[in-house]
């Protein structure tokens, strides 16, 4: 599961990591937003909006809500929002298997959290890739709108976040981890071109030897708490319920 995560790098920092995503102050195709304003955030939770990417051909990067609801649902509040999607099921159960098909996105990302289960009560880990640099994560997204509402009203997009097996280091923390794409991975899956078999491909754990975990406060577990404290590395004896 992916519950929490930090969203800190600036725009330029993404676009160097993902040289193929257009910034938003860059026209592409005549249209698109003229800016989008960023600040760094330290406690991503679920309702909230995030960066993405959803299209390979007009890479824009945009926001979506963390949290689908399916373009079918009959109301947008029907339940806990689907803030995760199991990468081994998503090609198949009905709330995800047309967005994974038609509508997957990038979720832009520099660090996630999982809560470790020890004696001394649920420890707050920080997880990232071992050289900091940004990542995403594999995600679906869907546009519903309100039946009962007016015809022109803009519909609400959102996103749900992959998860699959964790790999040896997250194994310790939690049985599932997010599904992390870099590079030339990243740009496949948003490309509409890519058929469901070369996309489960690349919903394998990310490598443990080029990520790192470490303990920080419980300051995390507050989603009004969003700021650096949040990922300060503490003595893990420290990390207790506050």
């Amino acid at each position: 599961m992916c519950g929490r995560f930090t969203q800190k790098s600036g725009l330029n920092d993404i676009a160097e990591a993902f040289p193929f995503v257009v910034l938003p102050n860059e026209e592409v195709a005549g249209d698109g937003p003229a800016s989008l304003a960023v600040e760094p955030r330290y406690n991503v939770a679920p309702t909230q909006e995030v960066l993405v990417v959803t299209d390979a051909d007009m890479p824009r990067i945009e926001t979506l809500v963390w949290g689908l609801v399916p373009h079918f649902a009959t109301e947008a509040k029907g339940g806990p929002p689907l803030i995760n999607a199991r990468s081994e099921t998503v090609a198949t159960k009905p709330s995800f298997r047309d967005s994974f098909r038609e509508r997957r996105c990038l979720v832009f990302a520099d660090g996630f959290y999982e809560w470790q289960t020890t004696d001394a009560g649920k420890i707050p880990m920080y997880v990232r890739l071992a050289n900091g640099e940004p990542f995403a994560f594999a995600g679906i997204w869907d546009a519903w709108r309100d039946p009962s509402g007016p015809m022109d009203a803009p519909p609400l997009r959102t996103c749900a976040i992959l998860t699959t097996d964790p790999n040896p280091m997250l194994r310790e923390i939690h049985d599932r981890m997010p599904v992390i794409l870099t590079g030339a991975a990243a740009e496949r899956w948003i490309d509409r071109r890519e058929l469901v078999p070369a996309l489960e491909a690349l919903c394998e754990p990310y490598p443990a030897d080029r990520m790192e975990a470490y303990p920080v406060s419980t300051l995390v577990n507050r989603v009004a708490n969003d700021d650096p404290r949040c990922i300060e590395r503490v003595a893990k004896q420290r990390s207790l319920f506050d």
